[in-house]
């Protein structure tokens, strides 16, 4: 194979038969694959000739192979290329890098042509606007304090807004996106014995005062400005959370870790610190972790210089480099936007879940033919487990569109 491209984000080649091979890496490597299948589908069942044609798909590895769209362009008048890119926008997308190194030309038939969709939005006002609108979520969350700890510093957070309010929910529920937007999330609080009770209420004020300010405010995708809404609340509840524990001295280093999905037609945003967990499960299989540990101990694991198996062992795994308070003066939470469609299915959990259940077994759990909500069996695996850490899991499934 000739290669084309190869940086830190992605790796191109071209096979002798002429088909672009492309694998993605580096930071958001998950999302930005996922986001560019669901493009390229959606373009191709619109019948767009001028973009790539999707033809093979590798999860695993997280790799793509297309069509040929010719060669790249050098130079290109500014009304041709603006003119290009509000072509592709007639078939329901943007795309969000309007830049030349995304145009080719196709000597085939003298097209100028558009690649590179890891950067694209669906819009909302494509021919495909009520679909996402009209999809609906169900969710099951649980928490247990384990077989050892005393009390349970873990917690969990279902809530729905509008751009008036936001209204607390249940362990099990259903709801629709038509007009409503959801937000996920679970948090593992120490560093005293009060520390999971304050970080849960600062959490719960928090996201209730700032979400429904941004609810819808601006198309959905990753040019929303999800990042700066949800960068804004991770560091106003770790002001508060450092604010306590230089106050109090019963709060002396308490924390939280905090992993939280933002769910809107069409997307999820997420926002991530410590090691608590965001999974996706998509219909086709493949339990993928989205969220990255923020410990020596994950990086080596997001390296590839341990494995599952080394990673659950080495002295150093339950050490953090980011959370929420416990003294950090600098954080720099995970944000990210991956899309959703009906079947998919995520998995937000504290490190107790992990310490008692492998990738494996929570894919498995996850995949059973069982009416119990999932949260609850996955709970009642790792209870079976000798769990000795609080666990905590919440499970949410986006569903098809209501008629």
């Amino acid at each position: 194979m000739h290669e084309v491209k190869d940086t830190q984000r992605a790796q191109v080649r071209i096979g002798f038969d002429g088909r672009v091979h492309k694998t993605f890496r580096g930071r958001e490597a998950y999302v930005r694959f996922e986001n560019e299948v669901r493009v390229l589908r959606y373009l191709k069942e619109r019948g767009c000739t001028f973009v790539p044609q999707l033809l093979e798909v590798d999860e695993a590895n997280l790799g793509i192979v297309t069509t040929n769209c010719g060669t790249r362009v050098d130079q290109l008048g500014a009304d041709k290329m603006k003119a290009l890119y509000a072509e592709l926008e007639t078939y329901g997308v943007r795309h969000d890098d309007q830049n030349i190194r995304n145009v080719t030309y196709r000597h085939s038939d003298g097209r100028f042509c558009l690649i590179d969709f890891e950067f694209a939005t669906l819009l909302e006002a494509g021919a495909d606007a009520d679909r996402p609108a009209s999809l609906s979520l169900h969710w099951s969350g649980q928490s247990h304090r384990g077989h050892v700890r005393p009390n349970n510093e873990d917690t969990f957070l279902a809530l729905e807004f509008d751009g008036r309010e936001a209204r607390y929910l249940g362990k099990v529920g259903d709801g629709s996106l038509a007009k409503t937007d959801f937000v996920f999330a679970v948090s593992d609080g120490m560093g005293g014995a009060k520390s999971g009770e304050f970080a849960s209420r600062i959490t719960r004020d928090k996201i209730t005062h700032l979400l429904p300010k941004a609810f819808r405010t601006a198309a959905p995708g990753p040019q929303s400005g999800y990042d700066r809404i949800l960068l804004e609340l991770f560091a106003e509840i770790h002001a508060d959370l450092l604010k306590l524990g230089e106050s109090y001295e019963e709060c002396q280093g308490m924390g939280t870790t905090l992993s939280l999905g933002w769910f809107t037609p069409g997307w999820l945003y997420f926002g991530h610190i410590g090691d608590s967990r965001l999974y996706h499960l998509p219909p086709a299989g493949g339990l993928k972790q989205i969220s990255e540990d923020h410990g020596h101990v994950g990086w080596l694991r997001r390296t590839g210089r341990i494995n599952e198996r080394e990673a659950r062992s080495h002295p150093m795994r339950n050490a953090l480099h980011q959370a929420l308070g416990a003294g950090h003066q600098i954080i720099n939470p995970q944000v990210g936007a991956l899309p959703c469609s009906p079947g998919d299915r995520f998995l937000l959990c504290s490190d107790g879940l992990i310490d008692c259940l492998w990738d494996h077994h929570l894919d498995e759990i996850l995949h059973q033919p069982d009416p119990a909500p999932a949260a609850q069996r996955l709970l009642a695996a790792a209870l079976e487990r000798a769990a000795r850490d609080n666990i905590t899991a919440m499970v949410v499934e986006v569903l098809a569109p209501t008629p």
